[in-house]
């Protein structure tokens, strides 16, 4: 059972279609993914003959696994995450249980959000990268349209500028999606800084694959440090510059950092004026795409009140938009008002969240500051509230909003391969 495939991997030889480069660095066969498993062969010797498992016997097993779930695909094989499914398959089941019984409703919309979170933390906690949140937040925009468009718009209450207001509204928050996802601006080495190169034939799981702009092979550039046994637990030094200013040293990255800058432990690389790494779109906001993730959030939030707005004026006519969202008799009669109306509070849940994320936001653009500087602060003062009052970046009101507006156009971004939105 214990035989490994030893094929060695020819740079000049490309990939088909069913063929990829495994988390070893050795080519290998999308039919070869239930066999030659030398982790679940140790682990299953081990129950048999009732000896303990080893420590991280069950992680390995898991990233294998995780491994050789490929889809063929141009140029080799994909990987599949599983972290896609879930919310495929949760999401309309939790719904459709929530119309059977206004009392279901108010337990679905209330386990839903305590499981998203307790998942959060449980991903957050281990500093992992996970495609969950992403996979729900998509799924939930197209699933919530698609029920609108086949449940509320065939009543007749909604007439074709209404309907193409919310589709357009849709498609806007899509592309503006596709935008953010395109990279938060990554810390680049300086050429003259660069005195030698690593480069791995299989991109490393901790890496952010935009960073590497969907190359197969990823550099690794060491830059020159004038003191690189100063480094701290964070993986970060004080590098004295030739004008004699100290600059901050990322011993992970290889890279020297520019003031506002940070290392992301989650995606593994520094981003230039690192905000925070959002779980919802699997990605850092930083200095080239937080202009964008602001107009992701704006798009979304005026498309879902307004597309909430319709079903509950379809729904339930005779009561206000605000009223009817708590008090709407005999909703629950029919199927397919009691679908939409659930739709509706969950809608109204997203969007309440992502409201409270907006707010903060628009503070923090105010005061020209960002999360991690923010939370910085609160470590050091105690204080839970500050808003960012003692920035030593703000500028003003207007001139914050200026240079927040303004501060992607000074990066040289490189042009984008066709990638998935995952």
């Amino acid at each position: 059972m214990k035989k490994r495939s030893h094929q060695a991997l020819d740079q000049e030889d490309p990939l088909c279609c069913c063929e990829y480069v495994d988390r070893h660095g050795r080519r290998s066969h999308v039919a070869a993914c239930c066999c030659d498993c030398e982790d679940l062969d140790d682990a299953c010797d081990r129950w048999i003959r009732k000896e303990h498992q080893k420590a991280d016997s069950l992680t390995r097993v898991v990233a294998t696994i995780n491994d050789r779930l490929r889809v063929p695909w141009i140029s080799g094989a994909r990987r599949f995450d599983l972290s896609l499914i879930p919310p495929l398959i949760l999401l309309p089941v939790f719904l459709h249980i929530a119309s059977w019984h206004f009392l279901l409703g108010i337990i679905v919309l209330i386990t839903l959000p305590v499981l998203v979170i307790f998942y959060y933390y449980f991903t957050h906690r281990k500093k992992g990268r996970t495609l969950f949140f992403l996979s729900l937040a998509v799924f939930s925009l197209f699933y919530v349209f698609y029920l609108f468009m086949a449940e509320v718009v065939p009543r007749g209450d909604v007439n074709y500028i209404q309907m193409g207001a919310v589709t357009t509204g849709v498609a806007l928050t899509v592309i503006s999606l596709i935008n953010t996802k395109r990279g938060p601006g990554y810390v680049r080495p300086h050429p003259t800084e660069t005195h030698s190169t690593v480069t791995y034939h299989n991109p490393q799981s901790d890496i952010d694959a935009a960073y590497l702009n969907g190359a197969h092979q990823q550099v690794v550039i060491a830059n020159r440090v004038s003191s690189p046994d100063q480094t701290g637990e964070s993986g970060t030094a004080s590098v004295e510059t030739g004008e004699g200013q100290k600059r901050n040293w990322c011993s992970v990255c290889k890279v020297v950092r520019p003031p506002r800058a940070g290392h992301c432990r989650i995606c593994g690389v520094c981003i230039l004026r690192l905000d925070h790494h959002c779980v919802w779109i699997n990605s850092c906001v930083g200095q080239a795409n937080h202009s964008s993730f602001l107009l992701t959030l704006v798009l979304f939030l005026l498309t879902s009140l307004y597309g909430i707005s319709l079903v509950l004026r379809s729904v339930c006519p005779q009561q206000s938009v605000i009223i009817a969202l708590f008090y709407c008799p005999d909703v629950y009669n029919e199927y397919s008002t009691a679908l939409s109306f659930t739709c509706a509070w969950y809608s109204s849940i997203v969007t309440g969240g992502l409201l409270h994320l907006l707010f903060l936001q628009l503070i923090n653009v105010s005061y020209n500051t960002t999360e991690r500087e923010l939370r910085s602060l609160r470590e050091k003062t105690g204080r839970t509230l500050l808003w960012g009052r003692q920035s030593v970046y703000s500028l003003g009101f207007r001139s914050n909003w200026m240079e927040f507006l303004t501060m992607s156009n000074a990066l040289e971004l490189p042009n984008p391969k066709p990638t998935d939105l995952v």
